[in-house]
């Protein structure tokens, strides 16, 4: 069964960087895929999509901070944070587009925990 699996997420203080990845090898090809964040209590929001060309988009609050990558030999999805700030905190996910970017079918990983302290 296809799962996605992130990594890199911890506790940094305002001004780091951290750098998430998200495994997707499990997945047979390397279709548009993405990065939302959630805090508890609100809903998902998204923060950064590449499409199959490499192709990118971002929320505006954080372009300019953040870079979306993807090695598509080993399938590995990427998201570097620079500039981090405490309204970053977040559970940060990784998601699969089975369409286009921001189609509704689209699988989900459990989530790695992002801490930003000021």
């Amino acid at each position: 069964q296809a799962q996605l699996v992130e990594s890199g997420g911890g506790s940094v203080q305002s001004g780091g960087s951290l750098r998430l990845s998200c495994d997707a090898s499990t997945y047979p090809g390397n279709d548009c895929m993405g990065w939302y964040r959630q805090v508890p209590g609100a809903e998902r929001e998204w923060v950064a999509t590449i499409d199959r060309n490499g192709r990118t988009t971002y929320k505006p609050f954080v372009k300019g901070r953040f870079t979306i990558t993807r090695d598509k030999v080993k399938k590995i999805l990427s998201l570097q944070m620079n500039n981090l700030k405490p309204e970053d905190t977040a559970m940060y996910h990784c998601t699969y587009f089975w369409g286009p970017c921001g189609d509704d079918f689209k699988d989900w990983g459990k989530g790695t925990q992002v801490t930003v302290s000021s």
